[in-house]
């Protein structure tokens, strides 16, 4: 396990966590233009403590609402897109601790969250005949005289390569799931450093996970994050709700927050550009209208954007509020569901769109490889793709006509 130094989580709106944002994404840069992996960037989440922010104030965090979050989720992205990517299943990990209602596990492990640990995850499953979001998994978990086993082999285990911990998602011999979390330097675990072949994203450790006899503590297996006073596992209505509209509209904030890439990327190229042609409509390139104007564009498709997360984020603050005895007011958190799916809708039209549009402002010198604009067409179609748009679309209408409740998995 990391030895991390003590520190606080940072605030929000407070110049340290600027400054924490702007070093991680120089840190990256850098590792990313010598060819290395972006390891030390994550080091400095780690030192300051943002894997914390939406942990309570009282508790060691940041006190960060939702809007706050997202808010700083899309800088996070805008500086470093991988970095950004990569804690998507650590927040996903303390969204669900925040909500339990085991109050002695909550405590233990938010207590890690602010020493600087970070959850990675184990979930998905490929070859199989299981559609995916139903939660049918080949790994197992085994119990044990004073624990358990883990065994099976795991795909797009984003971030785990990072972490400290990592938390799987296994069948137990009840025909139940459960979720095991182990340290990743534990005896027979392992992740592929390299095996992830996407076209984007490629720095996220997005690759394979793979557990072989691996032992399991009691006290390591988490089966809800509600529990009845007996003990006993509790899911309300609106669970699967909470879980899928934060670890979706996560994903759109990173789109979000490269979007505002493009728009700076877009401005620092075109205020460098030494020369235009005799044929443009004016002497300097920043003073073509044409140039001007699809600049405008962009910067006014990145702002509406960011818009839509925020109103997401704001919906899921309204849902979380209701929250009593763990469970959350229905309509509301379906609510929050439903807009974060429009959003998906959305700005996963309009981010390819900036990204294409911002080769409109930069001649032949846009595609030398050197200038790697490409990275960001290619990030977000990556994000995108996760989840097909299509089926958002579909549902979104459904519920529109028919009054059709949408999908209660975490893949929605």
């Amino acid at each position: 396990m990391n030895s991390h130094p003590a520190a606080a989580a940072v605030r929000f709106d407070s110049a340290a966590l600027t400054a924490a944002i702007a070093a991680i994404g120089r840190c990256a840069k850098e590792c990313k233009q010598a060819g290395q992996a972006i390891d030390p960037a994550i080091d400095l989440v780690r030192e300051h403590r943002l894997g914390a922010v939406r942990v309570p104030v009282p508790e060691g965090g940041g006190g960060f609402s939702m809007r706050q979050f997202f808010a700083m989720l899309m800088a996070l992205a805008d500086a470093d897109a991988d970095v950004a990517h990569i804690l998507r299943a650590h927040y996903w990990f303390v969204e669900e601790r925040l909500r339990s209602t085991n109050r002695e596990e909550r405590a233990r492990w938010l207590k890690r969250v602010v020493a600087g640990e970070i959850f990675g995850n184990a979930i998905t499953e490929i070859g199989g005949s299981a559609a995916v979001g139903t939660w049918v998994f080949d790994t197992k978990l085994t119990p044990t005289d004073g624990g358990h086993v883990l065994n099976g082999k795991k795909y797009y285990c984003t971030g785990s390569r990072y972490s400290d911990w990592v938390f799987v998602y296994a069948a137990t011999p009840s025909g139940t799931s459960a979720c095991a979390l182990v340290p990743v330097n534990r005896e027979g675990v392992s992740f592929e450093p390299d095996d992830w072949d996407g076209m984007g994203q490629r720095l996220t450790g997005s690759g394979t996970g793979t557990f072989t006899n691996v032992r399991v503590a009691p006290d390591e297996v988490v089966l809800t994050t509600v529990e009845s006073e007996g003990g006993a596992a509790v899911q309300h209505a609106s669970d699967p709700y909470l879980v899928g509209q934060f670890v979706q509209l996560f994903l759109t904030a990173v789109i979000a927050g490269i979007m505002r890439s493009v728009v700076s990327d877009a401005v620092a190229h075109v205020r460098k550009r030494g020369r235009t042609y005799s044929h443009a409509s004016a002497e300097k390139a920043a003073d073509d209208p044409l140039l001007q104007a699809v600049i405008g564009e962009i910067a006014s498709q990145a702002f509406a954007a960011e818009a839509l997360i925020l109103a997401a984020a704001d919906a899921q603050d309204a849902a979380l509020a209701t929250i009593e005895h763990g469970a959350a007011d229905f309509e509301l958190t379906h609510r929050a569901s439903l807009l974060a799916a429009q959003a998906k809708v959305i700005i996963d039209e309009l981010a390819p769109r900036a990204a294409t549009q911002l080769f409109d402002v930069g001649g032949s010198s846009a595609v030398k490889r050197s200038e790697d604009l490409d990275r960001h067409w290619r990030n977000a179609r990556t994000i995108a793709s996760h989840n097909p748009t299509a089926y958002k679309a579909r549902a979104i209408g459904d519920y529109l006509l028919n009054g059709t409740l949408l999908s209660t998995n975490g893949f929605f």
